[in-house]
């Protein structure tokens, strides 16, 4: 009887196990290097938006927010975290 009960559980660990692996893990990967990307912002990165907006990184702030310039004399305050990509990475000043 108890090694009944024992087999009946044995596929469901077997299906959190590849459940695990195969949607968990990579999505927590894939939060880690957003979170890295977003926290390496500087000046003069050129990055788009998860809106589709492609500006260039004029100043960063504090309070988790960065200000785009999308054109010449127009810039928009953003939430780091709706950056969608960095295209262009500035050189660090030496």
């Amino acid at each position: 009887m108890e090694g009944g009960a024992i087999a009946q559980f044995i596929p469901l660990l077997l299906i959190f196990g590849i459940m695990y692996f195969l949607l968990i893990r990579p999505q927590q990967k894939k939060m880690k290097e957003h979170q890295a990307m977003v926290d390496g912002l500087r000046r003069g990165d050129q990055v788009v938006t998860q809106g589709g907006l492609i500006g260039k990184v004029s100043k960063v702030k504090e309070d988790n927010e960065i200000e785009v310039e999308l054109a010449e004399g127009v810039k928009v305050r953003v939430v780091k975290s709706t950056v969608a990509q960095v295209l262009n990475k500035t050189e660090p000043a030496k």
